[in-house]
């Protein structure tokens, strides 16, 4: 059996090897007349060996390798292109060995997977080698021993392919396209050093990963603490070359390096920039960004002065004196490069800018951006003056909007986007707050035009997107809504405030952006949904390859690649159906910088909504948002009102029933009393109210029925049971919810809430928490007061006791006797009173005004016809007692109308005369009842 050509660039095989070589050793052996024959044909041996040799490095050269339709450079369909066609190979005895020669060709570390049978999508034209048998070290996959090329049996069905380990990859950053510099070595892999690494190795990396051109290298000082080690080796590339593998290496001296700090590329699809004007580059002009190798317009759509100052500062142009747009436009015949850049005006370069691709709509023909730079690079524009602004929108605004340097700026933080959050301004060198006295709708439209986020959705405040920091910078903002410039409308001033951070305003704003997974039962698997103009809806799924299902999926935390399923059921419902012709590529870190179809309600059809699994697909924990509390795990279902039916629990992803096996009121007390049901009024068995579906989770539940959750009693391990959906336990319970369960919308792994939800609940839980502190402080102040009096009380009745000795029990005689013996009081002149013991506490007091001595009583003022008025004389008081004034009555009784009984002690009434205070018991009555019957006691 012949053997098949090593180099098969010649065409047949040949035998005799050995026999052509002793040939050519035998030619000194041969007669002298035979020689001369024989050199002839052995100079047309040396002839053709050489041209046989020639043939082959002629066609090595005329061949390439690729791999095609996988995710990386490094993985894909094998094809090679020779005789300047791209062909396939066969997958007939392909294995790891021809795989390893394939990745090494390429660069691509060593190989993980040869794959048959069109792993990689059938392949088209000439399928150039079938039956390729290689022993894992030639240097080209066409050496290894084969049936020669376009010798084979096969079809596309059976395109071979390859999944390489890769080389070099970066790590760590916002994607596949920015990160820390790692190779493998080793099957690990392993960082390379920042020493001596070259602006050409990071091209070369960067072109390798099809990322674009390296925009920076940076230091990662980080990585200096760690105790590894990183590549043992120095790469001198050039820039030229096609892989890192290729580049020249020299091993560092010594023990392998002990790392002085790691390296960080970034690489980006926007390399260049340049302002056109007549065909040359100059200072003004229309502008033209480098987009992955080729030279685009960028629309003047959303084209602003921020963007255009880092343009001109970025060429060396000095600063921006206007942006005509339009002015310099040559019609070329290349579509305008219709994505958004969102500025500061402080970015060293334009691709350091935020940007956005997602859902904007082509640019109008003509409508290119462009500026005048002022060709002085070291030329600076005076401050603007705020003082001194005309209104927006007029003339002169824009004049001096052209002519000053604004060095204030403003920005949106902790709202998950640049179009969300709370509003911060840069003054003076520091980024402070806004207050949120008077904060509205109109001044947030202010603040979403200025940034370019549409109009504004919300105006929150109270801190709803947290509380911030530093200075608060405004107050009392009272917008119109026109301003060009959050600052230029009224306020307090720069730094006055009443304020503190827990009042900081925020906005929303139209071009929100958001994303989220909607499924029942799954993390990072669902329904995809974008929030836009204040509204969640659906993507479609048209064309969305594997670079934009990748880019999702990491965008959500959910891994670094995702599928498509088609599998699902269509939804129901009505919502909007945002945008559809996604295309990411791989150097967009996001969904929002991915280009696509404009924005519409209706993009596409119900069937075209796009449902996705990521690779980091997982049960949820929580029927609902994370995390959740066991009484969200519990529900009723097929009942006739929220506390009556099936009884369902939440585990493993999936909402499953319980088996009716030792089910009791017991039971179903615990399972109402967890809803906030009320009471049990019946456990139900048998799927009284339906089989339900799915898992039957728990089976054997015993409750003592003063458990807090069904969680809690005892209950055979959770899983598959032998009960079967007939066996369905349900309940009965005495009430309504009483408890409102929290409501949270249908969103999971990586879908940071929405901001927008009103903040009153919160609010005016605040205001009642304060007013009820107040509350009880006042009672608390009330209550110390009233045992300070209760501890004094024990004395002053002692001092009554003692002041009155055993009782008072007299009454003034008639008016006669009384002004008969005007100094003083006698045994007959007065009539008992009831014994005062000091148990009526309505008795304790008489506070009533005090009367001159010798002056008229009124007892008329009470109502009183039968009484009249007459002078009082001054009566001495005894010790102990003052100003007593009793009267008789007509008809036996007698009436007193007292303006203030102080009772002391004799000792107490003797220190009092010495000028100290003695304690003292003011008895008061109630002014409405002055005038007190003493025949009724």
């Amino acid at each position: 059996m012949g053997l098949y050509n090593a180099l098969p660039g010649v065409g047949a095989p040949f035998k005799d090897w050995e026999d052509s070589l002793y040939s050519v050793r035998k030619l000194r052996l041969l007669p002298e007349d035979k020689r001369v024959n024989t050199t002839m044909n052995g100079h047309c041996f040396l002839q053709g060996l050489a041209f046989f040799l020639f043939s082959i490095v002629a066609s090595a050269r005329d061949s390439r390798l690729r791999l095609v339709n996988g995710d990386s450079p490094c993985a894909g369909r094998v094809e090679i292109l020779h005789q300047g066609s791209w062909g396939t190979i066969c997958d007939d005895s392909w294995d790891l060995k021809d795989a390893h020669v394939v990745c090494r060709q390429l660069g691509c570390g060593e190989a993980l997977r040869a794959l048959t049978l069109a792993f990689f999508g059938k392949g088209s034209g000439v399928i150039w080698l079938d039956d390729v048998n290689c022993n894992g070290q030639e240097s080209h996959v066409w050496n290894c021993p084969s049936r020669g090329w376009k010798q084979h049996d096969c079809d596309h069905r059976e395109d071979a392919g390859v999944i390489c380990s890769e080389f070099v990859r970066l790590v760590g950053g916002d994607g596949p396209c920015s990160g820390r510099v790692e190779v493998r070595s080793g099957g690990d892999w392993t960082p390379v050093s920042d020493r001596n690494f070259t602006f050409p190795t990071a091209q070369v990396i960067c072109a390798e990963l099809q990322c674009g051109k390296a925009v920076s290298v940076l230091v990662d000082v980080s990585y200096r603490k760690s105790d590894g080690q990183v590549w043992d080796k120095e790469f001198r590339c050039k820039g030229q070359e096609t892989n890192l593998w290729f580049c020249p290496r020299v091993s560092y001296s010594g023990v392998p390096c002990q790392h002085s700090g790691t390296v960080q590329v970034v690489c980006s699809a926007y390399t260049e920039v340049q302002i056109m004007k007549n065909g040359t580059s100059q200072c003004e002009g229309q502008v033209e960004i480098n987009i992955s190798g080729e030279w685009r317009m960028l629309c003047a759509s959303h084209w602003t002065m921020a963007n255009a100052n880092v343009v001109c500062r970025q060429l060396g142009c000095g600063v921006t004196i206007s942006t005509p747009k339009g002015a310099y436009f040559v019609e070329r015949g290349d579509q305008i490069w219709k994505a958004q850049f969102h500025c500061s005006g402080a970015e060293s370069f334009l691709w350091n800018c935020p940007m956005t691709a997602l859902g904007i709509p082509d640019c109008t023909p003509g409508n290119t951006a462009s500026v005048i730079c002022s060709g002085n690079q070291t030329q600076v524009l005076p401050p603007c003056d705020d003082s001194t602004s005309e209104p927006a929108g007029s003339a002169d605004s824009e004049r001096s909007t052209v002519n000053c340097s604004e060095s204030r700026q403003l920005r949106l933080v902790n709202g998950g986007n640049r179009c969300a959050g709370r509003v911060e301004i840069l003054h003076q060198g520091s980024w402070g707050t806004i207050c949120d006295d008077s904060w509205d709708l109109n001044d947030a439209h202010v603040v979403c035009r200025q940034l370019g986020c549409g109009k504004a959705l919300n105006a929150t405040v109270s801190a709803h997107f947290g509380q911030g920091s530093d200075p608060i910078w405004l107050d009392d903002v009272n917008c119109t809504g026109m301003e060009s410039q959050l600052w230029k409308c009224p306020s307090r001033g720069w730094g006055q405030h009443n304020c503190w951070h827990k009042e900081d305003a925020g906005v929303i704003c139209s071009e929100f952006l958001a994303l989220r997974m909607v499924s029942d039962d799954q993390e990072c698997a669902g329904w995809l949904e974008v929030f836009y103009n204040g509204t969640w809806g659906s993507v479609c799924h048209s064309p969305m390859e594997a670079m934009t299902l990748s880019t999702i999926c990491r965008q959500l935390g959910c891994g670094d690649s995702g599928t498509l399923s088609s599998s699902v059921d269509f939804r129901e419902g009505s919502r909007p159906k945002w945008v559809d012709g996604i295309q990411c590529r791989k150097t967009d870190i996001s969904l929002w910088q991915c280009p696509s179809d404009p924005w519409k309600t209706s993009s596409c059809s119900s069937k075209e909504e796009a449902y996705i699994s990521c690779a980091g697909m997982r049960p949820k924990s929580c029927p609902r948002t994370a995390p959740c509390t066991d009484t969200e795990k519990l529900r009723l279902r097929g009942g006739d009102s929220e506390c009556s039916g099936r009884v369902e629990v939440w585990h493993n992803g999936s909402w499953g029933t319980v088996c009716d096996d030792s089910w009791s009121l017991a039971e179903a007390e615990v399972v109402c009393q967890q809803l906030g049901c009320g009471s049990a009024l019946e456990a139900l068995r048998e799927a009284a109210f339906g089989p339900g579906n799915g898992h039957i989770w728990l089976d054997q539940v015993q409750c003592r029925g003063t458990e807090s959750s069904l969680w809690a009693c005892a209950v055979e391990p959770w899983g598959p049971s032998k009960c079967k959906h007939e066996e369905d336990a349900g309940v009965k319970c005495s009430g309504k919810r009483t408890t409102v369960l929290l409501t949270h919308g249908s969103t999971n792994s990586g879908s940071a809430p929405v901001p927008g939800i009103s903040p009153i609940p919160e609010i005016l839980c605040i205001i009642l928490g304060a007013l009820l502190f107040l509350v009880l402080i006042i009672l608390g102040i009330q209550l110390h007061r009233w045992r300070l009096e209760h501890q004094a009380l024990p004395a002053t009745e002692g001092a009554v006791d003692e002041a009155l000795y055993q009782e008072i029990d007299y009454l003034v005689k008639p008016e006669e006797d009384l002004l008969d013996s005007p100094g003083k009081l006698s045994d007959d002149s007065v009539t008992k009173l009831p014994y005062y013991t000091g148990e009526n506490e309505e008795m304790e007091t008489l506070n009533l005004p005090d009367k001159a001595p010798g002056q008229h009583v009124n007892a008329t003022g009470n109502d009183y016809d039968d009484t009249e008025e007459f002078p009082v004389p001054e009566i001495p008081s005894p010790p102990g007692m003052r100003e007593i004034y009793s009267f008789p009555e007509e008809g036996g009784g007698a009436r007193y109308y007292q303006t203030g009984i102080f009772l002391q002690s004799p000792r107490e009434a003797a220190n009092s005369s010495k000028g100290e205070k003695g304690s003292s018991l003011a008895l008061r009555l109630d002014p409405g009842y002055d005038d007190v019957d003493l025949s009724t006691m």
